[in-house]
């Protein structure tokens, strides 16, 4: 199956204390955390494109750019959407929009790329 613009994916979650910022290390404020956020559109991105991922293949986040617009409390439950708007050979480009109960939470872009489970890991593990 071919990637194409217009593909689409969605994850959701429930925050719980371990999301928050004053948990993960980056803030000190029991809200949903940026990096959890971050975490979340990516997936959704994945979830768009995995039915078209080869025998070895997967995709890695190479760039991100997204805006956290509100804080989210522990208890609500959050929600991301990826729409792939761009593919050029290995590299998959997205729109990603997070959202909670009240809302849209955070928005931005994300692109991906294609590569060899294997030889990445192979590549990633020679600097040991």
């Amino acid at each position: 199956m071919e990637i194409t613009v217009g593909m689409k994916g969605e994850v959701s979650t429930l925050v719980e204390r371990e999301d928050t910022a004053a948990e993960v290390g980056s803030g000190s404020l029991l809200v949903y955390a940026t990096p959890c956020m971050v975490a979340l559109m990516e997936g959704a991105a994945c979830e768009a494109i995995t039915s078209c991922m080869g025998e070895n293949q997967t995709t890695v986040g190479i760039e991100l750019s997204i805006s956290h617009l509100s804080a989210t409390p522990v208890g609500l439950e959050v929600r991301a959407e990826a729409e792939v708007t761009a593919v050029d050979g290995k590299i998959i480009t997205f729109s990603v929009a997070a959202f909670d109960e009240s809302g849209k939470i955070g928005e931005g872009t994300h692109k991906r790329c294609i590569v060899s489970s294997q030889k990445f890991l192979e590549k990633a593990y020679s600097k040991l």
